[in-house]
Protein backbone atom coordinates (compact mmCIF):
# COMPACT_ATOMS: atom_id res chain seq x y z
CA UNK A 1 0.00 0.00 0.00
CA UNK A 2 2.79 2.41 0.45
CA UNK A 3 4.07 1.74 -3.23
CA UNK A 4 0.56 2.38 -4.72
CA UNK A 5 0.24 5.21 -2.14
CA UNK A 6 3.91 6.70 -3.54
CA UNK A 7 2.51 5.96 -7.39
CA UNK A 8 -0.65 8.44 -6.79
CA UNK A 9 1.99 10.86 -4.77
CA UNK A 10 4.10 10.80 -8.09
CA UNK A 11 0.94 10.93 -10.81
CA UNK A 12 0.20 14.37 -8.65
CA UNK A 13 3.23 15.84 -9.17
CA UNK A 14 4.00 14.83 -13.00
CA UNK A 15 0.59 16.54 -13.20
CA UNK A 16 1.33 19.74 -11.08
CA UNK A 17 4.53 20.03 -13.48
CA UNK A 18 2.34 19.24 -16.56
CA UNK A 19 -0.56 21.91 -15.77
CA UNK A 20 2.24 24.31 -14.55
CA UNK A 21 3.47 24.54 -17.82
CA UNK A 22 1.53 26.18 -20.04
CA UNK A 23 3.10 25.86 -23.22
CA UNK A 24 2.87 21.89 -23.25
CA UNK A 25 -0.81 22.08 -21.64
CA UNK A 26 -1.79 24.26 -23.78
CA UNK A 27 -0.47 22.41 -27.60
CA UNK A 28 -1.29 18.86 -26.01
CA UNK A 29 -5.03 19.77 -25.21
CA UNK A 30 -5.59 21.89 -28.83
CA UNK A 31 -3.57 20.35 -30.97
CA UNK A 32 -5.47 17.00 -31.73
CA UNK A 33 -8.61 19.35 -32.58
CA UNK A 34 -6.33 21.66 -34.91
CA UNK A 35 -6.45 18.29 -36.96
CA UNK A 36 -10.06 17.93 -36.92
CA UNK A 37 -10.68 21.07 -37.89
CA UNK A 38 -8.13 20.92 -40.66
CA UNK A 39 -8.97 17.75 -41.65
CA UNK A 40 -12.52 18.94 -42.06
CA UNK A 41 -11.67 21.77 -43.98
CA UNK A 42 -9.76 20.04 -46.57
CA UNK A 43 -12.30 16.70 -46.84
CA UNK A 44 -15.64 18.67 -46.70
CA UNK A 45 -18.53 17.63 -45.32
CA UNK A 46 -19.39 14.80 -47.71
CA UNK A 47 -20.50 11.22 -46.95
CA UNK A 48 -17.85 8.39 -46.04
CA UNK A 49 -18.75 4.64 -44.80
CA UNK A 50 -17.86 3.73 -41.50
CA UNK A 51 -19.24 0.29 -42.02
CA UNK A 52 -21.40 -1.78 -44.38
CA UNK A 53 -24.60 0.41 -45.21
CA UNK A 54 -23.31 3.05 -42.44
CA UNK A 55 -22.64 6.15 -43.50
CA UNK A 56 -22.10 9.70 -41.51
CA UNK A 57 -20.62 12.85 -42.53
CA UNK A 58 -16.70 13.35 -42.79
CA UNK A 59 -16.72 15.63 -39.98
CA UNK A 60 -18.98 13.39 -37.92
CA UNK A 61 -16.07 10.26 -38.90
CA UNK A 62 -13.01 12.38 -37.75
CA UNK A 63 -14.11 13.06 -34.04
CA UNK A 64 -13.58 9.06 -33.07
CA UNK A 65 -10.57 9.16 -35.41
CA UNK A 66 -8.86 12.14 -34.12
CA UNK A 67 -9.71 10.87 -30.50
CA UNK A 68 -7.37 7.68 -31.59
CA UNK A 69 -4.69 10.00 -32.95
CA UNK A 70 -5.04 12.14 -29.59
CA UNK A 71 -4.57 8.86 -27.30
CA UNK A 72 -1.59 7.82 -29.45
CA UNK A 73 -0.05 11.28 -28.82
CA UNK A 74 -0.51 11.39 -25.04
CA UNK A 75 0.20 7.60 -24.51
CA UNK A 76 3.02 6.78 -27.37
CA UNK A 77 4.62 10.18 -28.84
CA UNK A 78 5.09 11.85 -25.18
CA UNK A 79 5.97 9.44 -22.83
CA UNK A 80 8.38 8.31 -25.10
CA UNK A 81 9.78 11.60 -25.90
CA UNK A 82 9.80 12.98 -22.27
CA UNK A 83 11.76 9.20 -20.96
CA UNK A 84 14.27 10.15 -23.69
CA UNK A 85 15.01 13.42 -22.62
CA UNK A 86 14.70 12.66 -18.38
CA UNK A 87 17.06 9.73 -19.27
CA UNK A 88 19.83 11.97 -21.57
CA UNK A 89 19.06 14.63 -18.63
CA UNK A 90 20.25 12.13 -15.59
CA UNK A 91 16.83 12.01 -13.95
CA UNK A 92 15.87 8.52 -14.25
CA UNK A 93 19.41 7.58 -13.15
CA UNK A 94 18.31 9.75 -9.83
CA UNK A 95 15.13 8.31 -9.48
CA UNK A 96 16.30 4.80 -10.20
CA UNK A 97 18.85 5.31 -7.21
CA UNK A 98 16.06 6.75 -5.04
CA UNK A 99 13.65 5.34 -2.63
CA UNK A 100 10.97 5.87 -5.19
CA UNK A 101 9.72 2.25 -6.60
CA UNK A 102 11.12 2.07 -9.86
CA UNK A 103 7.41 0.60 -10.68
CA UNK A 104 5.66 3.29 -9.07
CA UNK A 105 7.58 6.32 -10.87
CA UNK A 106 6.40 4.09 -14.13
CA UNK A 107 3.11 3.65 -13.10
CA UNK A 108 2.52 7.06 -12.29
CA UNK A 109 4.29 8.10 -16.06
CA UNK A 110 1.57 5.54 -17.59
CA UNK A 111 -1.47 6.67 -15.30
CA UNK A 112 -0.85 10.52 -15.73
CA UNK A 113 -0.64 9.46 -19.88
CA UNK A 114 -4.14 7.70 -19.67
CA UNK A 115 -5.39 10.85 -17.61
CA UNK A 116 -4.54 13.09 -20.03
CA UNK A 117 -5.84 10.59 -23.40
CA UNK A 118 -9.36 10.74 -21.34
CA UNK A 119 -9.31 14.03 -21.06
CA UNK A 120 -8.41 14.69 -24.63
CA UNK A 121 -10.53 12.58 -26.01
CA UNK A 122 -13.83 14.00 -23.94
CA UNK A 123 -12.29 16.90 -25.61
CA UNK A 124 -12.66 16.11 -29.23
CA UNK A 125 -16.58 14.30 -28.10
CA UNK A 126 -17.32 17.75 -27.02
CA UNK A 127 -16.22 19.82 -29.82
CA UNK A 128 -17.40 17.44 -32.15
CA UNK A 129 -20.78 17.26 -30.80
CA UNK A 130 -21.13 21.23 -30.49
CA UNK A 131 -19.57 22.52 -33.81
CA UNK A 132 -20.68 19.29 -35.83
CA UNK A 133 -23.43 17.47 -34.33
CA UNK A 134 -21.42 14.24 -33.73
CA UNK A 135 -24.03 12.04 -31.82
CA UNK A 136 -22.37 10.50 -29.17
CA UNK A 137 -22.52 6.80 -28.21
CA UNK A 138 -24.76 5.46 -25.86
CA UNK A 139 -25.70 1.51 -26.15
CA UNK A 140 -22.05 0.80 -26.93
CA UNK A 141 -20.37 3.82 -24.42
CA UNK A 142 -18.95 0.63 -22.28
CA UNK A 143 -17.35 -0.55 -25.53
CA UNK A 144 -16.07 2.75 -26.29
CA UNK A 145 -14.66 3.19 -22.63
CA UNK A 146 -13.14 -0.19 -22.83
CA UNK A 147 -11.22 0.39 -26.09
CA UNK A 148 -10.01 4.06 -24.93
CA UNK A 149 -8.48 2.45 -21.89
CA UNK A 150 -6.94 -0.84 -23.56
CA UNK A 151 -5.65 1.27 -26.42
CA UNK A 152 -4.23 4.16 -23.63
CA UNK A 153 -2.05 1.32 -21.96
CA UNK A 154 -0.87 -0.60 -25.08
CA UNK A 155 0.41 2.22 -26.80
CA UNK A 156 2.14 4.03 -22.96
CA UNK A 157 3.95 0.05 -23.12
CA UNK A 158 4.84 0.54 -26.63
CA UNK A 159 6.16 4.43 -25.85
CA UNK A 160 8.38 2.89 -23.40
CA UNK A 161 9.69 0.13 -25.81
CA UNK A 162 10.28 2.16 -28.01
CA UNK A 163 12.83 4.23 -26.10
CA UNK A 164 15.20 1.37 -26.82
CA UNK A 165 16.01 2.05 -30.08
CA UNK A 166 16.15 5.63 -29.25
CA UNK A 167 19.97 6.39 -28.92
CA UNK A 168 19.38 10.24 -27.58
CA UNK A 169 17.04 13.06 -26.81
CA UNK A 170 18.13 15.04 -30.03
CA UNK A 171 17.01 12.25 -31.71
CA UNK A 172 13.91 11.17 -30.00
CA UNK A 173 11.08 13.16 -31.93
CA UNK A 174 12.58 11.50 -34.86
CA UNK A 175 12.76 8.29 -34.09
CA UNK A 176 9.43 8.04 -32.92
CA UNK A 177 7.69 10.16 -35.61
CA UNK A 178 8.72 8.31 -38.00
CA UNK A 179 7.78 5.13 -36.08
CA UNK A 180 4.07 6.40 -35.30
CA UNK A 181 3.10 8.94 -38.75
CA UNK A 182 3.06 6.65 -41.80
CA UNK A 183 1.00 4.15 -39.75
CA UNK A 184 -1.49 7.11 -39.27
CA UNK A 185 -1.87 7.83 -42.67
CA UNK A 186 -2.53 4.02 -43.21
CA UNK A 187 -4.74 2.97 -40.15
CA UNK A 188 -7.76 4.89 -40.80
CA UNK A 189 -6.72 7.51 -38.54
CA UNK A 190 -6.09 10.54 -41.17
CA UNK A 191 -7.78 9.43 -43.96
CA UNK A 192 -10.90 7.19 -44.11
CA UNK A 193 -9.92 4.41 -46.60
CA UNK A 194 -12.21 3.09 -48.72
CA UNK A 195 -11.04 0.20 -51.31
CA UNK A 196 -7.84 0.52 -50.18
CA UNK A 197 -5.10 -1.98 -52.35
CA UNK A 198 -4.64 -4.97 -50.75
CA UNK A 199 -0.78 -4.84 -49.78
CA UNK A 200 -1.68 -1.59 -47.63
CA UNK A 201 -4.49 -3.22 -46.00
CA UNK A 202 -2.06 -6.54 -44.61
CA UNK A 203 0.34 -3.44 -43.70
CA UNK A 204 -2.30 -1.20 -41.80
CA UNK A 205 -3.89 -4.80 -40.15
CA UNK A 206 0.24 -6.18 -38.59
CA UNK A 207 0.18 -2.59 -36.80
CA UNK A 208 -1.79 -1.54 -33.49
CA UNK A 209 -2.60 1.50 -34.89
CA UNK A 210 -5.39 0.27 -37.21
CA UNK A 211 -6.78 -2.17 -34.96
CA UNK A 212 -7.30 0.64 -32.21
CA UNK A 213 -8.36 2.91 -34.61
CA UNK A 214 -11.00 0.34 -36.12
CA UNK A 215 -11.91 -0.80 -32.20
CA UNK A 216 -12.76 2.94 -31.41
CA UNK A 217 -14.19 4.05 -34.57
CA UNK A 218 -16.49 0.95 -34.23
CA UNK A 219 -17.95 1.10 -30.74
CA UNK A 220 -18.55 4.92 -31.50
CA UNK A 221 -20.81 4.28 -34.87
CA UNK A 222 -22.14 1.47 -34.05
CA UNK A 223 -25.76 1.14 -33.62
CA UNK A 224 -26.68 -2.07 -32.37
CA UNK A 225 -24.93 -4.62 -30.43
CA UNK A 226 -22.67 -4.19 -27.61
CA UNK A 227 -19.56 -2.38 -30.47
CA UNK A 228 -17.11 -4.36 -28.93
CA UNK A 229 -14.66 -5.44 -31.43
CA UNK A 230 -12.90 -8.49 -29.68
CA UNK A 231 -10.54 -9.32 -32.40
CA UNK A 232 -8.95 -5.94 -32.79
CA UNK A 233 -8.88 -6.00 -28.80
CA UNK A 234 -6.77 -9.28 -29.11
CA UNK A 235 -4.42 -7.70 -31.33
CA UNK A 236 -3.84 -4.89 -29.40
CA UNK A 237 -3.47 -7.14 -26.18
CA UNK A 238 -0.57 -9.03 -27.79
CA UNK A 239 1.37 -5.94 -28.90
CA UNK A 240 0.75 -4.50 -25.60
CA UNK A 241 2.35 -7.64 -24.10
CA UNK A 242 4.92 -7.68 -26.47
CA UNK A 243 5.90 -3.62 -25.36
CA UNK A 244 5.89 -4.34 -21.65
CA UNK A 245 8.39 -7.86 -22.79
CA UNK A 246 10.54 -5.00 -24.14
CA UNK A 247 10.38 -2.85 -21.48
CA UNK A 248 11.02 -5.09 -19.13
CA UNK A 249 14.27 -6.66 -21.02
CA UNK A 250 16.04 -3.13 -22.66
CA UNK A 251 14.72 -0.20 -21.10
CA UNK A 252 17.77 1.77 -19.61
CA UNK A 253 17.70 4.32 -16.30
CA UNK A 254 21.00 6.03 -17.26
CA UNK A 255 22.40 7.98 -20.64
CA UNK A 256 23.89 5.82 -23.17
CA UNK A 257 27.58 6.49 -23.83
Amino acid sequence: MRDVRLALRQVWYINLAFVRNPASLFFTLIFPLMFLVIFTVIFGNGKVEVAPGQIVRVATFYVPAISAFSVITACYTNIAISLSFSRDSGALKRIHGSPLPVWSYMAARVLHSVVIAILLVGICAAFGAIFYGATLPTTTLPAFALTLVIGSAVFCALGVAVTAAIPNADAAPAVVNGTILPLLFVSNVFIPLQNPPMWLDIVGKIFPVRHFADALIGSYFQLSGSGLHTNDLLVLGAWGIAGVVVSARFFQWEPRV
